[in-house]
């Protein structure tokens, strides 16, 4: 078993005014060496963006952008004519492929909006692009999995498909309660996120916004110390 702790305070910051922007992977202007990836997992930003302020149109070409927003609201809008809002409860997911352009905004006159973005490295390049999103509630997902992302021809449930052999579970613990997570393949890790909380994986205590990445191991317990959300996501690690 290999196992790798990233503690928030060890991630990168920008401050844009507008945008605060903590960087669990090498992204932008923060660069480091060590801390590049986690597999096929390539961007892990947790972005906080102010009221009337947002991202204007750019491009993205061969990555799969999964948003998951924490607090408010963001409003969508991409070259594939999709015009929509994303809420807390809500995932979005888009494969960039042969290339797309969209912004993102924070409508509110009063209130910040805090998302976070992953990047995961596709299977296969050049592919058509594809844009969607869905709410999910909460009660499936509390002391249990819910898989909110999976590989586009191994979808589960009401999961949103990407292309890449990767997972995206989230779960609620209350405190006292544990999952035991279980890799779909030996290639596979895993990279616990805290959102919120304290939790216990194989003997590392985390707290909110500290992440653990466990590999070469099929099968870890993550313990609640206290009520956490936390964010699984299993990738491909060659």
């Amino acid at each position: 078993m290999k196992t790798i702790v990233h503690k928030a305070d060890s991630r990168g910051f920008a401050n844009h005014g507008w945008l605060k922007s903590y960087h669990t992977f090498s992204f932008a202007s923060y660069q480091n060496k060590e801390c590049m990836n986690f597999g096929a997992l390539r961007v892990l930003n947790d972005d906080i963006v102010q009221s009337k302020m947002g991202f204007g149109t750019h491009p993205h070409q061969n990555m799969e952008i999964i948003s998951i927003p924490l607090k408010g609201a963001l409003s969508h809008k991409d070259s594939m004519e999709n015009k929509r809002s994303i809420e807390v409860g809500e995932v979005q997911v888009m494969s960039a492929g042969t290339g797309l352009t969209h912004s993102e905004f924070n409508d509110s006159k009063t209130e910040d909006v805090n998302f976070l973005q992953l990047w995961i490295i596709p299977e296969q390049m050049g592919v058509e692009p594809n844009y969607e999103q869905r709410k999910f509630h909460a009660e499936h997902q509390r002391n249990k999995l819910q898989t909110i992302v999976a590989p586009k021809d191994k979808l589960d449930g009401d999961a949103l498909p990407i292309n890449q052999q990767a997972y995206i579970y989230r779960a609620d613990l209350e405190s006292g309660r544990s999952i035991s997570l279980q890799v779909k393949n030996n290639n596979n890790g895993l990279y616990i996120f805290v959102v919120d909380g304290k939790v216990e994986v194989n003997g590392n205590v985390l707290l909110s916004r500290d992440a653990i990445g466990v590999w070469e191991k099929e099968r870890i317990d993550v313990s609640g110390k206290e009520d956490s959300k936390i964010i699984i996501i299993e990738v491909p690690m060659n």
